[in-house]
C-alpha cells in the first residue's frame, strides 16, 4: 500500500527506532536495472542479488530506506526523441508503465510517496517522524534535491549519522546523489557500495570511484556493509 502524498492521511504512530544509519536506494528501477528496460544500465543486472541483500538487511534491521525514483511524463524536459544522452534522454520510467516500477529485488515496506511537489517542510518533518515504513522520492529529472522540493526536508528530518548509497547510475543520478547528501548534510559519513551501482560510461564512473574517497567518503562492498 501507497500512502496518498497529502500529510492529513498518514499515521501519527510512535517513529520506528531505526538508529541513525539509512539506506539511499538510487532509481532502482525496471528501465534502469533489467537488460530489457527502456535505458537500461550495461551489467546492471548483475547488482540484483545485492540490492536484494541490502534491501532484506535493512528492512531486518529496522533501518530506513529513502529510495528515488525517475517518474516522467510527455513534456518532462528530460525527454526527447533525440537525446544528447548529458542532460536529455529517450523515454523511460514513464509513469503508468512496467518500466517505472521498481524491481522486486528492492520493493519498497509501506512507502511514504512524496511527488515533487512543494509540501510545507514542518508536514513534511512530521509525516516521515510517524510514518514506520520507508520512503518514495518521485522526480522528473537526474537530481532528486533539484527536482522533488521535498527531499532535503526528509534528509534533515532523518539526521542520519551515515546514508549507504546504491543504485543506478553511477555518472548521473548517484553521483547526483551523493553530491547533494554531502552538501546538505556535511556532518553525517557517505558510504556507497561500490558493487551495488553501476555506470552507464565506464570512464566517468571509473574516475568517481577514486574522487568519492578523496572526498572522505568510504567505498565498501555489499559483504563489508552487511558485515
Amino acid at each position: 500500500m501507497q500512502h496518498d502524498p497529502s500529510v492529513t492521511s498518514f499515521p501519527r504512530d510512535d517513529p520506528p527506532q531505526t538508529g541513525r544509519v539509512i539506506c539511499w536506494d538510487v532509481d532502482t528501477q525496471v528501465d534502469f536495472i533489467m537488460a530489457n528496460g527502456k535505458l537500461a544500465v550495461p551489467g546492471a543486472e548483475a547488482i540484483l542479488p545485492n540490492l536484494a541483500a541490502l534491501t532484506d538487511w535493512a528492512h531486518r534491521s529496522g533501518i530506513r530506506i529513502v529510495a528515488t525514483a525517475d517518474d516522467h511524463d510527455v513534456g518532462h524536459a528530460e525527454i526527447t526523441d533525440h537525446p544528447d544522452w548529458q542532460t536529455t534522454f529517450p523515454p523511460h520510467c514513464m509513469r503508468g508503465t512496467d518500466g517505472q516500477k521498481k524491481v522486486s529485488a528492492t520493493a519498497l515496506r509501506d512507502p511514504l510517496v512524496l511527488q515533487p511537489v512543494p509540501l510545507d517542510p514542518a508536514d513534511v518533518v512530521r509525516a516521515v517522524q510517524a510514518h514506520r515504513g520507508d520512503i518514495l522520492l518521485n522526480k522528473p529529472g537526474t537530481d532528486v534535491f533539484r527536482w522533488n522540493p521535498n527531499a532535503a526536508t526528509v534528509l534533515a528530518s532523518l539526521a542520519p549519522d551515515c546514508v549507504i548509497v546504491y543504485g543506478v547510475a553511477t555518472d548521473f543520478c548517484v553521483r547526483a546523489a551523493v553530491a547533494g547528501l554531502a552538501r546538505l548534510h556535511p556532518q553525517g559519513s557517505l558510504v556507497i557500495v561500490a558493487d551495488a551501482i553501476r555506470g552507464i560510461n565506464e570512464a566517468a564512473s571509473a574516475a568517481l570511484m577514486l574522487e568519492w574517497p578523496a572526498a572522505g567518503h568510504a567505498v565498501m562492498t555489499t559483504a563489508e556493509v552487511l558485515g
